[in-house]
């Protein structure tokens, strides 16, 4: 009971300004009290650059205001629920974009038929190289800066690119497809390039917090690609052509960015927010040593031993790399080109219920499994991530008819309710393998290394996700051969 009440005064120490303040019953006044003025000559500034140091400290920031000897809670999950929003628009860019393939493929594209039949490798690579050089490049070179303005800016420059995207949509490109095709490119490209700054900045967001509020991020990433797959249907069921449809689509992906803009400036107006902003702010400018410390928790001063580490998390950087070249090899490329062997199941709705809505849902319902239990374990996971890769020859063997090629291969899996359910697998074990890939990384390396071993197991999943795009590239080819006409 000492112990706990003692823990609440350095708390209370901690948050306390450099001015006093009286504390009485369920209330709080500055020592000014009756004699403060009412209006102040300092406008109020809502902002959220709480890492400024030019904010006075009567502001609704709430620097330097004594706050309850009981850490305040986040009363209707709030902060919670924003930074699950903010986890969904990491990855609203990618999902919109690979789920939209029908409007570019066989609208848009229509009349360049080799730009149409490699669209998803190239709008996959135009994707994931951002996030490929920043993920590696942030390892070895700590980016700083002010996380509001890295927010903030990224944001922005995401929805003005959804504008050129909605533009786009409007006008008609028919004379000239190649243009619209590389100007596409172009925009996906730079979009996921700030995009990648936005996600790392709000997991930087979320490390301030208790760790479920990261949880909350990946929660909310893991949610986007289902959304995204009921708003793609909707737009389409509501609207009579595709171009509506895409305008109407884009639109409401440009809104969720939007929403994530707003809300990221209502945080420091949070008083759970700040409490543990300012409680780490303090922390900090009491024990200056721990600002000096790397993003590895090793002091700056040391070279951080990414031999060793690599060396100590080989087998679960394997995991996580091999489970998302798998993934990637297969979806959605190969995947969204697989037609119902029955004429008429699942009607004209066959690839967006067996492909990106089935594999988006169980992906999400398979991290949520790996949270709740952990099996297989660390020392077994490599048998299950490796026996993955049979599932790369089983999808070749359905009925996957890529454009602009002729199969060769004779199709073997000749039941749709079969395709479905190895579907499901497919989605399933990619959420469940990958999740607990990447919580048992940092446990293989020493306490100090765990930060650095995650962001390594963060690169070799994006490295994963582009060679399984590389990969897929290929595939059209595979089941082409000239050598399959002699079996």
């Amino acid at each position: 009971m000492e112990m706990s009440q003692q823990g609440g005064a350095e708390a209370e120490s901690l948050l306390r300004g450099e001015r006093s303040a009286v504390v009485m019953p369920g209330r709080r006044w500055d020592v000014e009290g009756e004699k403060a003025p009412f209006l102040r000559n300092e406008p109020v500034k809502l902002t959220p650059a709480w890492e400024g140091s030019n904010l006075p400290d009567d502001t609704l920031n709430l620097k330097g205001i004594a706050m309850d000897l009981a850490p305040p809670k986040d009363k209707w999950k709030l902060i919670y629920l924003t930074l699950m929003l903010h986890g969904l628009g990491t990855l609203t860019a990618w999902n919109m974009f690979i789920t939209a393939k029908d409007y570019f493929v066989s609208y848009k594209l229509v009349n360049a038929k080799g730009y149409a039949d490699d669209f998803m490798p190239y709008v996959g690579w135009a994707c994931q190289i951002p996030n490929l050089f920043f993920s590696w490049f942030n390892i070895f070179v700590k980016i700083g800066g002010n996380l509001a303005t890295r927010i903030v800016w990224s944001l922005c420059i995401e929805v003005m690119i959804f504008v050129v995207t909605v533009i786009l949509a409007m006008v008609d490109s028919s004379q000239w497809p190649e243009v619209f095709f590389w100007l596409t490119m172009i925009s996906v490209f730079f979009m996921n390039g700030f995009n990648a700054i936005f996600q790392n900045s709000v997991y930087g967001v979320a490390a301030r917090l208790p760790p479920q509020y990261t949880g909350a991020v990946v929660l909310g990433s893991n949610i986007c690609g289902t959304l995204v797959v009921f708003l793609n249907w909707a737009s389409d069921a509501f609207t009579g052509s595709y171009r509506t449809s895409a305008i109407y689509y884009f639109i409401a992906g440009m809104f969720v960015l939007l929403v994530c803009f707003d809300t990221y400036f209502a945080l420091p107006l949070n008083r759970f927010f700040r409490y543990h902003e300012t409680l780490q702010e303090r922390t900090l400018r009491v024990n200056p040593a721990l600002a000096a410390t790397n993003q590895a928790g090793a002091p700056a001063a040391q070279k951080t031993p990414y031999g060793l580490i690599i060396k100590q998390s080989l087998i679960q950087l394997y995991n996580i790399f091999i489970i998302f070249f798998v993934s990637l090899s297969i979806f959605p490329a190969v995947h969204s080109d697989i037609s119902p062997i029955t004429k008429g199941f699942l009607g004209t709705n066959f690839v967006r219920i067996t492909c990106f809505l089935t594999f988006n849902f169980t992906a999400m319902i398979g991290n949520i499994t790996a949270s709740l239990w952990q099996f297989p374990s660390p020392r077994w996971l490599v048998v299950f991530t490796s026996l993955r890769v049979l599932l790369i020859p089983f999808f070749l063997l359905c009925n996957y008819y890529p454009k602009g090629r002729t199969r060769t291969l004779p199709v073997l899996v000749n039941n749709d309710w079969v395709y479905w359910l190895f579907s499901v697998i497919l989605g399933w074990s990619s959420g469940h393998g990958s999740s607990l890939g990447m919580m048992y990384v940092s446990g293989t390396v020493a306490p100090e290394h765990a930060s650095t071993a995650g962001m390594i197991g963060g690169a070799t999943l994006v490295t994963g996700i582009m060679a399984g795009i590389t990969f897929s590239k290929f595939c059209p080819a595979l089941v082409s051969l000239a050598a399959w006409n002699n079996m």
